[in-house]
């Protein structure tokens, strides 16, 4: 049997933090203790409720979801398969203001995502499944912003290639979002 303890490390986006869950493997295969209160209030990180979680699987790699900052605090993880994710601080009035921050993802490794943070990903493998966990329930109307995963700021941190008009690739709503400076100040 082998133990990964809980941990956590602070990202370059103030608030963001990359959190490596305890996980127990034996024989039969891994527990992961996806979200435990007292963890994370133990480490200083406030997610104080859970009201949704979404689960989304994409089945191409090369595929990207995102850029979106919504007025809710996300917690991220990849619950099968491997994915690349970006961030963004979008919060006109943060430090961090406009920093780019990757974490490469994959069963284990979570991203706590601040209100206001944008996050996006590209998967790696086939089938890739990546869990959100909000604090408030998602509506269109929230309070946020979308920006363009094409716009310079993020454009060149996509690690595989992918055709940007191919629907399997990239949602038109994703390709025809502005771009990060005309939707963040």
């Amino acid at each position: 049997m082998s133990l990964v303890d809980f941990t956590t490390r602070s990202g370059a986006i103030d608030g963001l933090v990359v959190v490596t869950m305890k996980q127990v493997t034996d024989d039969r295969g891994t527990v992961r203790e996806l979200f435990r209160r007292s963890a994370f209030e133990a480490a200083g990180v406030a997610l104080s409720r859970i009201e949704q979680v979404n689960l989304t699987e994409t089945s191409q790699p090369g595929a990207i979801r995102g850029m979106h900052a919504e007025s809710m605090t996300k917690l991220v993880t990849v619950a099968h398969g491997r994915a690349h994710g970006l961030y963004v601080d979008a919060r006109a009035e943060s430090t961090t203001f406009g920093v780019v921050d990757e974490v490469d993802l994959e069963p284990g490794v979570q991203v706590f995502v601040p209100p206001g943070v944008a996050n996006g990903f590209q998967a790696l493998t086939p089938d890739s499944q990546y869990a959100y966990c909000f604090d408030h329930e998602w509506s269109a109307t929230m309070p946020g912003l979308a920006f363009n995963p094409l716009d310079p700021l993020v454009a060149d941190r996509w690690p595989l290639p992918f055709d940007p008009d191919d629907p399997r690739y990239l949602s038109a709503k994703d390709r025809d979002a502005p771009a990060f400076a005309a939707v963040a100040r």
